[in-house]
């Protein structure tokens, strides 16, 4: 079994940081929806400012919001206007790599939707694989 990306939110900004609460992120329901992340999920988080690297689940804020909240001591990791990538994971085996179709989204500074993406990993012989990076034509940028 390997560990692999299912779901990413590439450069969403931190809105918030609360230090004062039990833990996790605080996501809006709607960005987490769109690439398949679920509420209680454990995901990665990785602070393109600071380097900070952390493990917390995701709990659901207000749908429409776009909120990125570090919470409890995952706060001290951050600051509002951080860019942050966070992932989504699960364990499979390489050969079911090129079933996998992991959904991405790209941000704007205000945290709309900028890109829709998709990893597409196609299998060739033996232990080859080749990978791309498509634009997801099921899911559109988010009006302005």
């Amino acid at each position: 079994m390997i560990k692999v990306v299912r779901a990413k939110l590439h450069c969403i900004r931190v809105t918030d940081a609360n230090l004062n609460y039990q833990g996790s992120i605080t996501l809006d329901p709607e960005q987490c929806e769109a690439v398949g992340i679920y509420p209680l999920e454990f995901v990665d988080i990785w602070n393109k400012n600071s380097g900070a690297r952390i493990s917390t689940y995701v709990i659901y804020g207000e749908r429409g919001s776009r909120c990125c909240v570090l919470n409890g001591s995952a706060a001290r990791t951050c600051q509002p206007g951080d860019e942050v990538i966070i992932a989504a994971s699960l364990y499979c085996q390489p050969a079911e790599i090129a079933t996998l179709k992991p959904r991405v989204l790209t941000f704007l500074p205000d945290n709309r939707i900028d890109k829709t993406l998709v990893y597409d990993v196609t299998a060739l012989s033996g232990d080859r694989f080749d990978f791309a990076i498509r634009e997801d034509a099921f899911l559109a940028p988010e009006p302005a």
